[in-house]
């Protein structure tokens, strides 16, 4: 299957925040996450493993009470039923998540 990016819908995913679809299949999918400056993604867990990869800007991540820094090019690994969260620190900061099994609560 193609996805193009330019023709995905963006829906709400909290203040500050959009969520798109970019590719689904198998147990498998993957979101793109568009945040401004100091949007929150509420502390949060679900039974899906997760790898989230910065694409631009930084955040202030929360890994389970563990809160670092994340930039471009820098990812994490969320295991399944850890608590997470972001805080955006730029504008246009944007996070590339992939799911498994996959996030029917997204479609």
């Amino acid at each position: 299957m193609f996805y193009f990016g330019n023709k995905e819908n963006s829906v709400e995913a909290g203040e500050g925040a959009k969520r798109k679809l970019l590719g689904r299949g198998g147990s498998l999918m993957m979101t793109e996450v568009s945040f401004q400056k100091d949007a929150i993604g509420a502390i949060h867990s679900h039974p899906h493993e997760q790898v989230s990869y910065i694409v631009q800007g930084s955040f202030e991540f929360n890994l389970d009470g563990n809160v670092q820094q994340v930039v471009k090019g820098d990812s994490i690994y969320i295991p399944s039923n850890t608590m997470h969260g972001v805080k955006a620190l730029e504008d246009d900061s944007i996070i590339l998540d992939v799911f498994t099994p996959q996030r029917e609560d997204f479609l």
